[in-house]
């Protein structure tokens, strides 16, 4: 069977759940190889080998913390080249998309983007993608090179399944030309204790109903309540109501949690861009004529002011 490179999103050998994902769906279309660049391969081996990486391609250099994107991409083509693999699968996050971006440009092959789901065909690997507002779902393949695919976080529910993780040590030579982007400082993300928005299985957003920053933490108690990120619409964002690393939508993050609430939410094109993938969809608005609720599986028309701290008594009540 062909083997499929799965590149490996961790933070010192901590494995996150979309690599885990990535190498359930590897498993469909062949052997996944794992590839961790960074330290903490040794930890990182028997998480991966859980679930399914039978061997895992190891690199460590001060590059790959030091500068942008590019070495990693030197890394991953050499891992290319090393095992002429059937696909290479990354995490859609914004660096699995330019790394993923990078190298097909570099072997001459096809990229997909965002995929929700994978399977196997007779002329390689077929990738789903929501499109256009979940107004169409297609199916797609690469016809020239080896697919370069990235899959959406929360795609698919990661199975375990037992196998060697012998851990390599790839060769890799950073070339000078992927040093032109030095990073010069780093500051630490303060912790909210809430899940990553890309990676969180429900997502509560707020948006322009919510009037203001200073009733934000309305959003936030149901939120946490249900152990669910937050998120913010774009005109909620802009108005400085919250930050933007938690926007959703198109030119925010794109989220696929299992449950998604849009509290206070209109629905706009730009928004649903970015959520419309999620499995099941919640909104509250007092406009019953408001565009989400022609995507929504369960609507509340009323006031979120109402129905948020009454619904966030109830979680609580109900995990009481």
């Amino acid at each position: 069977m062909a083997e499929v490179l799965v590149y490996v999103d961790h933070v010192d050998g901590a494995v996150r759940k979309p690599t885990l994902e990535l190498l359930t769906l590897a498993r469909r279309i062949g052997e996944p190889v794992a590839v961790h660049l960074g330290a903490g391969a040794d930890t990182a081996a028997a998480t991966l080998a859980e679930h399914g990486a039978v061997k895992v391609l190891a690199a460590d250099a001060p590059e790959f913390a030091e500068y942008l994107v590019a070495p990693k991409v030197d890394a991953l083509q050499a891992a290319y080249e090393a095992v002429s693999p059937a696909a290479v699968l990354l995490p859609s996050s914004a660096e699995g998309k330019e790394i993923g971006a990078r190298l097909a440009v570099r072997i001459g092959s096809g990229i997909i983007t965002d995929a929700v789901d994978l399977e196997a065909g007779d002329e390689g690997p077929v990738a789903t993608q929501s499109v256009f507002a979940a107004s169409y779902t297609t199916k797609s393949r690469v016809t020239t090179g080896t697919p370069v695919i990235t899959v959406k976080p929360n795609s698919a529910a990661p199975e375990a399944a037992p196998a060697a993780g012998t851990v390599e040590q790839l060769d890799v030579t950073i070339a000078d030309s992927s040093k032109g982007t030095k990073i010069v400082s780093r500051t630490p993300r303060e912790s909210t204790g809430r899940p990553e928005l890309t990676e969180a299985a429900i997502v509560v957003s707020g948006g322009r109903g919510v009037n203001g920053a200073e009733n934000f933490p309305v959003i936030e108690a149901l939120a946490d309540s249900l152990g669910a990120a937050v998120g913010a619409s774009r005109a909620a964002v802009d108005a400085g109501w919250y930050p933007h690393t938690n926007q959703v939508g198109q030119t925010g993050k794109s989220v696929s949690p299992q449950l998604y609430i849009a509290a206070g939410i209109s629905g706009a094109i730009q928004h649903r861009a970015g959520m419309q993938t999620s499995k099941t969809i919640v909104a509250i608005n007092k406009d019953a004529e408001a565009p989400i609720f022609d995507l929504v599986d369960y609507g509340v028309v009323g006031d979120l002011f109402d129905v948020v701290p009454a619904l966030t008594e109830e979680v609580k009540t109900r995990k009481g």
